[in-house]
């Protein structure tokens, strides 16, 4: 069952094989790019580990004379003799600076490549992924936006994509850094002091076992927290898109107190991690300071007591080593809490992303599909019954035949099921008994989209996009969207229409050239956001307009005209009378003077056909129909007495 408040918890029953592999599948995509970044990666943290050995030889070597040879003479980059004189040791102090010197410029080349390449690698897996989840998500079925909320949605495609992307680019790099620093440092310590190096890579093991614990300890914590931010977002984005509601009925302490309930939740749940986190690392501090004193101990007193480089006692450079590499090696170790506590999250988001590509629309195209050369609009809903869901059905057993270019209107009370009847044309939900057919064929025989590329629907409150006027007309045909756009631009030579005739005889059809033209900057002038600029009624003209520029063989006005003054609608039904006369048509009205000249009109109550025939046929029968005509006629306005 899907998550009341937008959670998306459910989605993570869907995530085919383990989350983080399924990550790691994008990364493989760019594979090359990826293995020189992290073979990059290890050069930048090998080098790194050089000029603390370089400084452990001229300690021994340049310094103190010692005798004794060191990891640089044994790969062969320092002379295996002693040195003795003022010269000599300043030969080799220069070398020790030339190794040092390299050492600093291959890290800082091997830096920038390591980090420019798994950066963009994770900028890349990111916007891949946020590409294919918003297309997926598109292509579900319309049930899945019924029982879903947009704030959940929003938090996958920007949240829970971007903490992807963040931990691929730090922490798949702390990943290397562990491996490449820890295991380097090993090999170091080993070589100088076999007895300190046991005990400073001792807490190592440790660590490992303490950070698996620690995974097992937040993960429920980071489950609850990604739920908890996904409700405050939906809280949020109800809130803010329903300003005007909350304004009209002085609801703000109302509002108010449900936001704060959200976000103190998220409070308590972020705080409840945060005590588990800040004690682990604290834990992790003090098992390293304790190793750091006991190797300064154990350290002091073999130089002390014994003579260095001798019966595998430690010399003085390398005890200088040891203490210039335990902070490198504790620090990535410290850091594997918080790539754990990283690590969690990544998944815990993963989960949700996967989860979601994983879900499949309910509506699909069967194999092979019908696809028409040309629909003509017969229309025929045989015994049809709907319901969403696990709910009682929305229609019951209607049938109703619609031949090609017929009008036909749909009249009821609110609820009666007429909105829920044409969608089934569309097939934006299957039938649960009986068919639609177009044209003959059902329409889950169809080709899903090349069955909804002939029908196009008006709905009672169209959603218009942020862009211009004529961008929201031009997006009820494809290549009139694709063209270019030309204020000047009149038909072609050859007589065939451009992009702007096509989107100004769309909008002359539907009333709403005369007030475009009025705009600030005509068709070009931004609609904002939801189309805010404009009235109910222009909203409602454009997309008229929309539906009316791809030509469909079936068009549906869902309250199409509900919000237009009388004078407006007088003008688009003029038009609309011209322009379905070769279509067939499906108009829903709750004003029924918009339907009165359809050539047949369809009553429904509770689901069911309880009446049809004319518009004077039905009032003449006394019945549903005529009370709801009687009842609009008597709520019409009388004029004011003179």
């Amino acid at each position: 069952m899907p998550d009341d408040h937008g959670g998306f918890e459910h989605v993570r029953e869907n995530v085919d094989g383990h989350p983080m592999v399924n990550l790691l599948g994008y990364a493989s995509t760019y594979w090359v790019r990826l293995s020189l970044g992290v073979l990059a990666a290890f050069l930048t943290r090998f080098a790194r580990l050089v000029p603390p050995i370089v400084v452990a030889a001229a300690i021994d070597r340049a310094i103190r004379q010692s005798g004794e040879t060191g990891l640089l003479t044994d790969v062969g980059l320092l002379p295996a003799t002693q040195v003795t004189g003022q010269a000599a040791r300043l030969a080799l102090l220069e070398r020790l600076v030339a190794i040092a010197v390299l050492a600093y410029l291959l890290r800082s080349v091997a830096r920038f490549a390591s980090r420019y390449l798994l950066q963009s690698t994770a900028q890349k897996v990111q916007r891949d992924l946020r590409n294919d989840t918003y297309d997926h998500i598109q292509h579900l079925s319309m049930d899945f936006f019924v029982d879903h909320q947009t704030g959940g949605m929003m938090s996958i495609l920007n949240s829970d994509i971007n903490r992807l992307e963040q931990f691929l680019n730090t922490e798949f790099r702390q990943l290397i850094r562990v491996i490449a620093t820890v295991g380097g440092i090993a090999v170091i310590l080993w070589t100088y002091s076999p007895k300190l190096a046991l005990v400073a890579l001792a807490p190592v093991p440790l660590i490992g076992v303490a950070s698996g614990q620690f995974l097992t300890w937040i993960e429920p914590r980071y489950k609850s927290i990604r739920e908890t931010v996904a409700r405050l977002n939906t809280r949020l984005e109800n809130n803010l898109g329903g300003a005007a509601v909350i304004k009209t009925f002085d609801r703000y302490d109302f509002e108010r107190d449900r936001v704060a309930a959200q976000s103190e939740a998220y409070h308590d749940e972020k705080v409840r991690a945060l005590r588990i986190r800040r004690g682990f690392f604290a834990t992790l501090r003090l098992l390293t300071g304790v190793v750091f004193v006991v190797v300064l101990y154990i350290g002091g007193t073999d130089i002390i007591t014994g003579t260095p480089g001798t019966n595998g006692a430690l010399t003085l450079g390398g005890f200088a080593l040891f203490f210039l590499l335990l902070r490198r090696l504790y620090s990535p170790m410290r850091r594997v809490g918080k790539s754990a506590n990283k690590y969690q999250l990544a998944k815990s988001s993963a989960e949700r992303v996967f989860g979601l590509l994983g879900r499949e629309p309910t509506i699909t195209s069967p194999d092979p599909a019908h696809r028409p050369d040309h629909v003509d609009g017969h229309v025929e809903f045989d015994s049809v019954t709907f319901s969403y869901g696990d709910r009682d059905p929305v229609l019951h057993d209607v049938s109703l035949d619609v031949p090609a270019g017929t009008t036909v209107g749909l009249a009821g009370a609110t609820g009666a099921g007429k909105s829920t009847l044409v969608k089934l044309v569309a097939r934006f939900h299957d039938v649960d008994a009986g068919a639609v057919r177009v044209d003959g064929v059902d329409v889950r025989e169809y080709e899903l989209q090349e069955l909804r590329d002939e029908i196009a629907i008006v709905e009672q409150n169209p959603y218009l996009f942020s862009g211009t006027v004529a961008e929201n007309i031009a997006y009820g045909d494809e290549a009139t969207l694709k063209a270019e756009w030309t204020d000047d631009g009149d038909s072609d030579d050859d007589g065939t229409q451009t992009a702007r005739d096509r989107v100004v005889e769309a909008a002359t059809a539907a009333a709403a050239d005369e007030f475009i033209r009025d705009l600030p900057e005509g068709y070009d002038t931004q609609v904002g956001e939801r189309g805010v600029k404009l009235s109910g009624g222009q909203r409602q003209r454009l997309a008229i307009a929309r539906a009316l520029v791809n030509d469909p063989a079936i068009i549906i006005f869902d309250e199409a005209t509900s919000d237009v003054d009388t004078e407006t609608e007088d003008l688009i039904q003029e038009s609309l009378e011209r322009l379905v006369e070769d279509r067939t048509a499906f108009v829903i009205a709750h004003r029924l003077s918009t339907i009165q000249h359809a050539d047949e009109i369809v009553v429904l109550d509770d689901g069911r056909i309880v009446e049809r025939g004319e518009h004077a046929e039905l009032v003449a029968q006394d019945g549903t129909y005529a009370d709801l005509w009687n009842g609009q006629a008597d709520a019409e306005p009388r004029p004011a007495d003179d």
